[in-house]
C-alpha cells in the first residue's frame, strides 16, 4: 500500500512593529505623542503583529522633556489598549537616559514596566558587554516578562562573526527568550549576513532570533531576506509611510519578500493598508517627513554614524556657522573610533565619538581637549571595550594604568532607591521615584498636571468632518468605509 505524505507547513517569519517607537524616532525626531497613536491602535491590532514595541531611550526621554507626557502613563495607555502584547526596550544598566544606574533602580524599572503591562523586556548594552544587561535579564523574568536581548552590530577588525558567535554564548547562559541582531546604522550587508546569522542561529540553539535591522544603506530589505533563509524567526519593520531612510523595513516589502520565499506570515493586508493610510493622514496633518528609500552611500562604512545623528550634527554646525566643515569631521570620526578601540556607533559613544571628533578639527590639534565621558570609556568605566585604545590617544588622555576599571559598572555605584525614598517621602510612588531618579526635579514639574481627556485631534474623520462644516460652498460629503459608502449632507 502507498504512503501518502503530507505536504509540510509552510515555515512562519513572525513581526514586531516599531512605528510607535523607533520609526518616529527616526523620522520625527521621537515627536509623536500619545494622541497621534490612539486613533489607530485598533487597526494596528488586527494587523497581526507577534509584538508592538512602544517604548525606548529615546521615546522615554522625550515625553519627558519636549513632549511633557508621563512617560508611565503612555506605556499604560497603550497597554491597555493593544491586545498585542507590548514591548518595551531599555539601554541596559543606563536605562532611559546616559547615566549608568545600580541595579536596585533597573530592578525597579523592570517591575514598573510590568506592572503597567509590558510583556516583553528588550534590552541592549552599547558596549554589548552582557554584564550590564544581566540585572535587567533577571528582573525582567522576575517580574514576569519575557526578555528579548540585543546585540549591536558593527563593522571593525574586532567585530567578527566569532565575536557575535561569543556574544550569544553569553546571552544563552543568562536565559534570554529572544536573542536580536540590532543594526542601528544599516550597515549589514547581504554578503555579511550569509556567514554572520546561521553563526548566530546555530549558537543560540532553540532560542528565537531577530533582526533589527536600519535602512540607511538601502540594503535592508535584502538583509531581511537573508535573515529569513537562516532561520531568523522574526523581523522588526514599521508601517511604509514611516519607513525606509534612517527607519527600518516596511513591514508590508518584507511581509512580501517572506510569501515569495514559502513563509506564512499570518498578517492581515487590509488591517496594513488602514495603518498605513492613517500615518499618510498623520506626516500630512502634522508636517512630519514620510520615509524614503535612502541610496546607497560608501561613505557611512567608514564613519557609520546614523542619519539622526548626523541630520542634528549639521544643524549645530550651522548654528555655530561650521556647517561646511561637515566632511572633515566625518573624516575625523572615523579616526577617532579608531583611537577609542572601535566602540560602536549607537548612543551614547556615538554622541562621544561625534564631539571628540568635533573638538579635533575645530580646535586643529587633536586631542587638545578630551571630554570627562570620553576619557570614563577609555577607562572602563561604562564597560568592557572591543579593543584597546591607541598609545596615542592614552598618552593625550593621561589615563594612569591604575586608573583603568575591570569590575562590571553595576560593581561600583552604590544603591539610590534608599536615598530616594528618603528625600521624596512614604507617599512617592515606585514610578516617581523612577522619574527622581533619571531627571531634575524642575524637569518633572510638567507631568504633575494630568492631561485633559479628549483635548486633542482624534482620528481622520473627525478631522474631515470639523473641515467640512466649516466651509460654506459644500452641500454634501461621500465617504467610503472599507467598502461601505455613505453620504453626509452639509
Amino acid at each position: 500500500m502507498r504512503k501518502t505524505t503530507q505536504p509540510r507547513a509552510p515555515r512562519r517569519f513572525d513581526f514586531i512593529d516599531v512605528t510607535l517607537r523607533d520609526a518616529h524616532q527616526c523620522l520625527w525626531s521621537t515627536r509623536m505623542t500619545t494622541a497621534m497613536m490612539t486613533p489607530i491602535l485598533g487597526a494596528i491590532d488586527r494587523v497581526g503583529y507577534a509584538y508592538v514595541n512602544i517604548l525606548g531611550g529615546a521615546v522615554f526621554d522625550v515625553c519627558v522633556r519636549y513632549l511633557q507626557e508621563n512617560p508611565w502613563e503612555r506605556v499604560g495607555v497603550l497597554c491597555r489598549r493593544l491586545a498585542t502584547p507590548c514591548d518595551a526596550l531599555t539601554r541596559g544598566q543606563s536605562l532611559y537616559t546616559f547615566e549608568l544606574f545600580p541595579d536596585d533602580v533597573v530592578t525597579l524599572n523592570s517591575q514598573a514596566l510590568a506592572e503597567r503591562g509590558v510583556s516583553v523586556l528588550t534590552v541592549y548594552d552599547a558596549l554589548n558587554d552582557n554584564r550590564n544587561i544581566a540585572s535587567s535579564v533577571k528582573s525582567g523574568h522576575a517580574a514576569g516578562m519575557r526578555v528579548n536581548t540585543m546585540m549591536t552590530y558593527t563593522l571593525s577588525p574586532v567585530h567578527t562573526d566569532d565575536y557575535y558567535v561569543e556574544r550569544t554564548r553569553e546571552l544563552v547562559k543568562l536565559k534570554a527568550d529572544f536573542i536580536s541582531i540590532k543594526d542601528p546604522t544599516g550597515l549589514l550587508t547581504p554578503e555579511r549576513g550569509r556567514t554572520l546569522f546561521p553563526a548566530v542561529v546555530g549558537a543560540a540553539a532553540r532560542i528565537p532570533v531577530q533582526l533589527h535591522s536600519h535602512c540607511q544603506s538601502g540594503l535592508a530589505p535584502e538583509v531581511y531576506e537573508i535573515a529569513m533563509q537562516s532561520g531568523f524567526r522574526f523581523g522588526h519593520t514599521a508601517t511604509e509611510p514611516l519607513a525606509n531612510g534612517a527607519s527600518l523595513p516596511a513591514t508590508e516589502e518584507i511581509e512580501a519578500r517572506a510569501r515569495r520565499t514559502g513563509f506564512a506570515t499570518g498578517l492581515d493586508a487590509q488591517a496594513l493598508r488602514e495603518v498605513a493610510g492613517y500615518f499618510t493622514w498623520l506626516c500630512e496633518r502634522e508636517g512630519k517627513p514620510r520615509g524614503r528609500v535612502a541610496a546607497y552611500d560608501p561613505a557611512l562604512y567608514e564613519h557609520q554614524i546614523p542619519g539622526g545623528m548626523i541630520s542634528n550634527l549639521r544643524y549645530q554646525l550651522q548654528t555655530m556657522k561650521l556647517e561646511h566643515r561637515l566632511p572633515e569631521i566625518l573624516d575625523e570620526a572615523t579616526r577617532v573610533r579608531h583611537d577609542l578601540g572601535y566602540p560602536i556607533v549607537v548612543s551614547p559613544f556615538a554622541q562621544y565619538i561625534v564631539t571628540q571628533a568635533t573638538l579635533n578639527v575645530v580646535q586643529g590639534e587633536r586631542y587638545k581637549t578630551i571630554p570627562d565621558e570620553v576619557r570614563k570609556y577609555a577607562m572602563g568605566y561604562y564597560g568592557r571595550l572591543a579593543a584597546k585604545p591607541s598609545d596615542e590617544f592614552l598618552e593625550r588622555a593621561r589615563i594612569r594604568p591604575d586608573e583603568f576599571v575591570g569590575e562590571s559598572p553595576a560593581e561600583h555605584i552604590a544603591p539610590w532607591l534608599p536615598r530616594l525614598r528618603k528625600e521624596l517621602g512614604a507617599a512617592a510612588s515606585d514610578e516617581d521615584l523612577l522619574l527622581a531618579a533619571y531627571y531634575d526635579r524642575k524637569l518633572l514639574e510638567p507631568l504633575r498636571n494630568p492631561a485633559p481627556e479628549c483635548s486633542f485631534r482624534t482620528t481622520p474623520l473627525c478631522e474631515l468632518i470639523r473641515y467640512v462644516g466649516a466651509q460654506r460652498d459644500i452641500e454634501y460629503l461621500q465617504v467610503r468605509f472599507a467598502g461601505t459608502e455613505m453620504t453626509l449632507s452639509a
